[in-house]
Protein backbone atom coordinates (compact mmCIF):
# COMPACT_ATOMS: atom_id res chain seq x y z
CA UNK A 1 0.00 0.00 0.00
CA UNK A 2 1.19 3.52 -0.84
CA UNK A 3 -0.13 6.58 1.00
CA UNK A 4 0.84 10.24 0.83
CA UNK A 5 -0.37 13.82 1.18
CA UNK A 6 2.13 15.09 -1.41
CA UNK A 7 0.91 15.43 -5.02
CA UNK A 8 4.40 15.38 -6.50
CA UNK A 9 5.38 12.28 -4.54
CA UNK A 10 2.20 10.51 -5.68
CA UNK A 11 2.86 11.43 -9.32
CA UNK A 12 6.42 10.12 -9.20
CA UNK A 13 5.28 6.87 -7.61
CA UNK A 14 2.53 6.28 -10.18
CA UNK A 15 4.80 7.23 -13.09
CA UNK A 16 7.22 4.53 -11.99
CA UNK A 17 4.44 1.95 -11.92
CA UNK A 18 2.71 2.86 -15.18
CA UNK A 19 5.68 3.89 -17.33
CA UNK A 20 4.35 7.32 -18.25
CA UNK A 21 4.31 10.84 -16.86
CA UNK A 22 1.56 11.36 -14.27
CA UNK A 23 0.92 14.62 -12.45
CA UNK A 24 -1.64 15.27 -9.71
CA UNK A 25 -3.08 18.67 -8.88
CA UNK A 26 -5.78 20.07 -6.62
CA UNK A 27 -6.41 21.75 -3.30
CA UNK A 28 -3.93 20.78 -0.59
CA UNK A 29 -6.08 21.18 2.50
CA UNK A 30 -7.05 17.76 3.79
CA UNK A 31 -5.58 15.96 0.78
CA UNK A 32 -4.67 12.30 1.26
CA UNK A 33 -4.07 9.74 -1.47
CA UNK A 34 -4.01 5.97 -0.86
CA UNK A 35 -3.11 3.38 -3.51
CA UNK A 36 -3.32 -0.42 -3.27
CA UNK A 37 -2.30 -2.66 -6.17
CA UNK A 38 -3.06 -6.33 -6.77
CA UNK A 39 -1.97 -8.44 -9.70
CA UNK A 40 0.89 -10.03 -11.59
CA UNK A 41 3.02 -9.46 -14.68
CA UNK A 42 -0.03 -10.10 -16.86
CA UNK A 43 -2.35 -7.51 -15.27
CA UNK A 44 -2.94 -5.25 -12.27
CA UNK A 45 -6.05 -4.15 -10.41
CA UNK A 46 -5.39 -0.98 -8.43
CA UNK A 47 -7.66 0.80 -5.95
CA UNK A 48 -7.19 4.51 -5.30
CA UNK A 49 -8.82 6.46 -2.50
CA UNK A 50 -8.92 10.26 -2.46
CA UNK A 51 -9.98 12.56 0.35
CA UNK A 52 -10.78 15.44 -2.02
CA UNK A 53 -11.19 16.21 -5.73
CA UNK A 54 -7.94 15.75 -7.68
CA UNK A 55 -6.96 16.10 -11.36
CA UNK A 56 -4.64 13.53 -12.96
CA UNK A 57 -2.71 14.56 -16.09
CA UNK A 58 -1.45 11.35 -17.70
CA UNK A 59 0.90 10.85 -20.65
CA UNK A 60 0.55 8.07 -23.24
CA UNK A 61 0.22 4.77 -21.39
CA UNK A 62 2.10 1.71 -22.73
CA UNK A 63 -0.65 -0.61 -21.48
CA UNK A 64 -4.42 -0.79 -21.72
CA UNK A 65 -6.12 0.92 -18.78
CA UNK A 66 -9.76 0.70 -17.73
CA UNK A 67 -11.11 3.17 -15.17
CA UNK A 68 -13.86 2.01 -12.79
CA UNK A 69 -15.39 4.55 -10.37
CA UNK A 70 -16.80 2.75 -7.36
CA UNK A 71 -18.57 5.48 -5.40
CA UNK A 72 -17.62 8.65 -7.28
CA UNK A 73 -18.08 10.47 -10.58
CA UNK A 74 -15.08 10.82 -12.90
CA UNK A 75 -14.47 13.08 -15.91
CA UNK A 76 -12.10 11.91 -18.66
CA UNK A 77 -10.77 14.21 -21.39
CA UNK A 78 -8.61 13.15 -24.34
CA UNK A 79 -8.11 14.80 -27.75
CA UNK A 80 -10.72 17.41 -26.85
CA UNK A 81 -13.47 14.88 -26.09
CA UNK A 82 -15.04 14.68 -22.62
CA UNK A 83 -16.61 11.66 -20.96
CA UNK A 84 -18.39 11.69 -17.60
CA UNK A 85 -19.08 8.39 -15.84
CA UNK A 86 -19.92 7.11 -12.39
CA UNK A 87 -20.60 4.05 -10.21
CA UNK A 88 -21.58 0.95 -12.17
CA UNK A 89 -19.79 2.21 -15.29
CA UNK A 90 -16.34 1.77 -16.83
CA UNK A 91 -14.26 3.68 -19.38
CA UNK A 92 -11.13 2.94 -21.40
CA UNK A 93 -8.41 5.48 -20.64
CA UNK A 94 -6.78 4.81 -24.04
CA UNK A 95 -7.77 2.92 -27.20
CA UNK A 96 -4.38 1.73 -28.48
CA UNK A 97 -0.75 1.34 -27.49
CA UNK A 98 0.12 4.60 -29.26
CA UNK A 99 -2.84 6.56 -27.93
CA UNK A 100 -3.14 10.09 -26.61
CA UNK A 101 -2.41 11.76 -23.27
CA UNK A 102 -5.49 12.31 -21.16
CA UNK A 103 -6.79 14.09 -18.09
CA UNK A 104 -9.03 12.56 -15.43
CA UNK A 105 -10.78 14.52 -12.71
CA UNK A 106 -11.63 12.41 -9.65
CA UNK A 107 -13.99 13.35 -6.89
CA UNK A 108 -13.32 12.36 -3.30
CA UNK A 109 -13.91 8.64 -2.91
CA UNK A 110 -12.67 5.36 -4.36
CA UNK A 111 -12.02 4.16 -7.91
CA UNK A 112 -10.21 1.27 -9.56
CA UNK A 113 -7.87 1.06 -12.53
CA UNK A 114 -7.40 -2.18 -14.44
CA UNK A 115 -4.14 -2.38 -16.41
CA UNK A 116 -3.45 -4.98 -19.07
CA UNK A 117 -0.58 -5.18 -21.61
CA UNK A 118 -1.86 -4.62 -25.15
CA UNK A 119 0.10 -7.70 -26.21
CA UNK A 120 -2.17 -9.86 -24.05
CA UNK A 121 -5.12 -8.98 -26.27
CA UNK A 122 -3.36 -10.63 -29.21
CA UNK A 123 -3.05 -13.83 -27.21
CA UNK A 124 -6.82 -14.32 -27.15
CA UNK A 125 -8.05 -12.64 -30.37
CA UNK A 126 -6.89 -11.24 -33.71
CA UNK A 127 -7.83 -8.67 -36.34
CA UNK A 128 -8.85 -9.38 -39.93
CA UNK A 129 -5.29 -8.52 -41.01
CA UNK A 130 -3.65 -11.13 -38.77
CA UNK A 131 -0.91 -12.09 -41.20
CA UNK A 132 0.50 -8.55 -41.19
CA UNK A 133 0.49 -8.33 -37.41
CA UNK A 134 -2.09 -5.56 -37.25
CA UNK A 135 -2.75 -4.86 -33.53
CA UNK A 136 -6.21 -4.76 -32.04
CA UNK A 137 -7.56 -1.23 -31.66
CA UNK A 138 -10.56 -0.08 -29.62
CA UNK A 139 -13.11 2.06 -31.46
CA UNK A 140 -14.96 3.49 -28.44
CA UNK A 141 -14.00 4.31 -24.86
CA UNK A 142 -17.41 3.28 -23.56
CA UNK A 143 -18.73 -0.30 -23.24
CA UNK A 144 -20.98 -1.67 -25.94
CA UNK A 145 -23.82 -2.52 -23.53
CA UNK A 146 -24.75 -2.31 -19.81
CA UNK A 147 -24.72 -6.11 -19.56
CA UNK A 148 -21.13 -6.16 -20.81
CA UNK A 149 -20.18 -3.58 -18.19
CA UNK A 150 -21.72 -5.63 -15.40
CA UNK A 151 -19.82 -8.72 -16.56
CA UNK A 152 -16.55 -6.77 -16.62
CA UNK A 153 -17.08 -5.39 -13.11
CA UNK A 154 -18.00 -8.85 -11.82
CA UNK A 155 -14.82 -10.29 -13.36
CA UNK A 156 -12.69 -7.57 -11.79
CA UNK A 157 -14.30 -8.21 -8.38
CA UNK A 158 -13.83 -11.96 -8.77
CA UNK A 159 -10.12 -11.65 -9.55
CA UNK A 160 -9.53 -8.98 -6.90
CA UNK A 161 -11.13 -11.21 -4.26
CA UNK A 162 -9.04 -14.19 -5.38
CA UNK A 163 -5.87 -12.08 -5.23
CA UNK A 164 -6.63 -10.81 -1.76
CA UNK A 165 -7.39 -14.32 -0.50
CA UNK A 166 -4.34 -15.99 -2.08
CA UNK A 167 -1.83 -13.44 -3.41
CA UNK A 168 0.86 -16.13 -3.61
CA UNK A 169 -1.12 -17.95 -6.30
CA UNK A 170 -0.06 -15.37 -8.90
CA UNK A 171 3.50 -16.67 -8.60
CA UNK A 172 2.31 -19.73 -10.53
CA UNK A 173 2.87 -18.94 -14.25
CA UNK A 174 -0.28 -20.75 -15.38
CA UNK A 175 -2.41 -18.87 -12.84
CA UNK A 176 -1.07 -15.48 -13.90
CA UNK A 177 -1.60 -16.24 -17.59
CA UNK A 178 -5.06 -17.71 -17.08
CA UNK A 179 -6.18 -14.68 -15.09
CA UNK A 180 -4.67 -12.25 -17.61
CA UNK A 181 -6.32 -14.02 -20.53
CA UNK A 182 -9.66 -14.00 -18.72
CA UNK A 183 -9.43 -10.24 -18.27
CA UNK A 184 -8.32 -9.70 -21.87
CA UNK A 185 -11.24 -11.71 -23.24
CA UNK A 186 -13.66 -9.86 -20.95
CA UNK A 187 -12.34 -6.44 -21.98
CA UNK A 188 -12.60 -7.39 -25.67
CA UNK A 189 -16.19 -8.49 -25.10
CA UNK A 190 -16.98 -5.23 -23.27
CA UNK A 191 -15.57 -2.46 -25.45
CA UNK A 192 -16.05 -2.12 -29.25
CA UNK A 193 -12.84 -3.04 -31.08
CA UNK A 194 -11.31 -4.25 -34.33
CA UNK A 195 -10.87 -7.87 -33.26
CA UNK A 196 -12.61 -10.15 -35.73
CA UNK A 197 -14.74 -12.69 -33.86
CA UNK A 198 -16.51 -14.59 -36.64
CA UNK A 199 -14.42 -16.82 -38.94
CA UNK A 200 -13.87 -15.76 -42.55
CA UNK A 201 -14.45 -18.11 -45.50
CA UNK A 202 -10.72 -18.86 -45.47
CA UNK A 203 -10.88 -19.67 -41.76
CA UNK A 204 -13.78 -22.06 -42.35
CA UNK A 205 -11.81 -23.79 -45.10
CA UNK A 206 -8.78 -24.17 -42.80
CA UNK A 207 -10.82 -25.53 -39.87
CA UNK A 208 -10.43 -29.17 -40.93
CA UNK A 209 -9.81 -32.19 -38.71
CA UNK A 210 -6.08 -32.26 -39.47
CA UNK A 211 -5.71 -28.78 -37.96
CA UNK A 212 -7.81 -29.85 -34.99
CA UNK A 213 -5.63 -32.93 -34.40
CA UNK A 214 -2.47 -30.80 -34.52
CA UNK A 215 -4.00 -28.43 -31.98
CA UNK A 216 -5.07 -31.25 -29.65
CA UNK A 217 -1.64 -32.88 -29.85
CA UNK A 218 0.01 -29.56 -29.01
CA UNK A 219 -2.27 -29.01 -26.02
CA UNK A 220 -1.73 -32.55 -24.74
CA UNK A 221 2.05 -32.17 -25.01
CA UNK A 222 2.38 -28.65 -23.61
CA UNK A 223 -0.53 -28.18 -21.19
CA UNK A 224 2.00 -27.83 -18.36
CA UNK A 225 3.50 -24.74 -20.01
CA UNK A 226 2.29 -21.16 -20.34
CA UNK A 227 0.54 -21.62 -23.71
CA UNK A 228 -2.18 -19.44 -25.18
CA UNK A 229 -4.80 -19.68 -27.91
CA UNK A 230 -2.37 -17.87 -30.22
CA UNK A 231 0.30 -20.51 -29.53
CA UNK A 232 -2.15 -23.34 -30.23
CA UNK A 233 -3.27 -21.72 -33.49
CA UNK A 234 0.35 -21.32 -34.60
CA UNK A 235 1.04 -24.99 -33.85
CA UNK A 236 -2.02 -25.97 -35.89
CA UNK A 237 -0.95 -23.64 -38.76
CA UNK A 238 -4.24 -21.74 -38.74
CA UNK A 239 -5.59 -18.41 -37.47
CA UNK A 240 -7.12 -18.05 -34.02
CA UNK A 241 -10.56 -17.77 -35.60
CA UNK A 242 -10.07 -20.94 -37.67
CA UNK A 243 -8.88 -22.76 -34.55
CA UNK A 244 -11.93 -21.66 -32.57
CA UNK A 245 -14.24 -22.65 -35.42
CA UNK A 246 -12.58 -26.09 -35.72
CA UNK A 247 -13.09 -26.83 -32.02
CA UNK A 248 -16.67 -25.58 -32.15
CA UNK A 249 -17.49 -27.57 -35.29
CA UNK A 250 -15.77 -30.87 -34.46
CA UNK A 251 -15.65 -30.91 -30.63
CA UNK A 252 -18.52 -28.62 -29.59
CA UNK A 253 -16.16 -26.71 -27.31
CA UNK A 254 -13.47 -24.02 -27.46
CA UNK A 255 -9.66 -24.31 -27.40
CA UNK A 256 -9.60 -22.64 -23.99
CA UNK A 257 -12.14 -25.05 -22.52
CA UNK A 258 -10.32 -28.03 -23.95
CA UNK A 259 -7.02 -26.80 -22.47
CA UNK A 260 -8.77 -26.29 -19.13
CA UNK A 261 -10.13 -29.85 -19.23
CA UNK A 262 -6.70 -31.30 -20.01
CA UNK A 263 -5.21 -29.40 -17.08
CA UNK A 264 -8.00 -30.66 -14.84
CA UNK A 265 -7.13 -34.19 -15.90
CA UNK A 266 -3.49 -33.55 -14.92
CA UNK A 267 -4.63 -32.35 -11.50
CA UNK A 268 -6.72 -35.51 -11.15
CA UNK A 269 -3.72 -37.67 -12.05
CA UNK A 270 -1.50 -35.89 -9.53
CA UNK A 271 -4.10 -36.29 -6.77
CA UNK A 272 -4.42 -40.00 -7.56
CA UNK A 273 -0.66 -40.45 -7.26
CA UNK A 274 -0.18 -38.14 -4.26
CA UNK A 275 0.47 -39.09 -0.65
CA UNK A 276 -1.67 -36.77 1.53
CA UNK A 277 0.58 -37.45 4.52
CA UNK A 278 3.49 -35.86 2.63
CA UNK A 279 1.96 -32.39 2.80
CA UNK A 280 0.35 -32.33 -0.64
CA UNK A 281 -2.59 -29.92 -0.79
CA UNK A 282 -5.38 -29.68 -3.35
CA UNK A 283 -5.02 -25.90 -3.52
CA UNK A 284 -1.32 -26.06 -4.41
CA UNK A 285 -1.77 -28.76 -7.04
CA UNK A 286 -4.70 -26.91 -8.61
CA UNK A 287 -2.80 -23.61 -8.67
CA UNK A 288 0.17 -25.26 -10.36
CA UNK A 289 -2.19 -26.14 -13.21
CA UNK A 290 -3.75 -22.67 -13.44
CA UNK A 291 -6.80 -22.99 -11.14
CA UNK A 292 -6.55 -20.03 -8.77
CA UNK A 293 -10.00 -20.06 -7.12
CA UNK A 294 -10.32 -23.12 -4.80
CA UNK A 295 -14.12 -23.00 -4.63
CA UNK A 296 -14.64 -22.80 -8.38
CA UNK A 297 -12.02 -25.46 -8.98
CA UNK A 298 -13.75 -27.84 -6.55
CA UNK A 299 -17.08 -27.26 -8.29
CA UNK A 300 -15.55 -27.88 -11.73
CA UNK A 301 -13.81 -31.03 -10.48
CA UNK A 302 -17.03 -32.39 -9.01
CA UNK A 303 -18.91 -31.79 -12.28
CA UNK A 304 -16.33 -33.77 -14.25
CA UNK A 305 -15.44 -36.55 -11.79
CA UNK A 306 -18.59 -36.80 -9.69
CA UNK A 307 -16.82 -36.30 -6.36
CA UNK A 308 -14.87 -33.59 -4.53
CA UNK A 309 -11.10 -33.52 -5.10
CA UNK A 310 -10.56 -34.29 -1.42
CA UNK A 311 -12.08 -37.73 -1.90
CA UNK A 312 -9.54 -38.46 -4.63
CA UNK A 313 -6.61 -37.25 -2.55
CA UNK A 314 -7.61 -39.10 0.62
CA UNK A 315 -9.05 -42.24 -1.01
CA UNK A 316 -6.34 -44.49 0.47
CA UNK A 317 -7.15 -43.51 4.03
CA UNK A 318 -10.91 -43.92 3.63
Amino acid sequence: MFETTDYEHAGEYLAGLYGSSIQLSGGKDGHRYRYVQLGADTFTIASSSLSREVTFDVGVLPALSVLVPRDITMEHRSAGIDHRFGPGEALLATTSKHGSPFTVQWQAGEAQALTLPFETLGRVAATADTRHGTPIRFTDLRPSAPTATRHLLATIDYLADALRDRPQAMREPLVATTAGNLLAATVLATFPNTALIEPTSEDRHDAHTAALHRAIAFIDDYAHLDITVADIAAAAHVTIRALQYAFRKHQNTTPTRYLRLVRLQRVHQELLAADPTAGVTITDVAARWGFFHPGRFASYYRRVYGCPPSRTLFRRSS
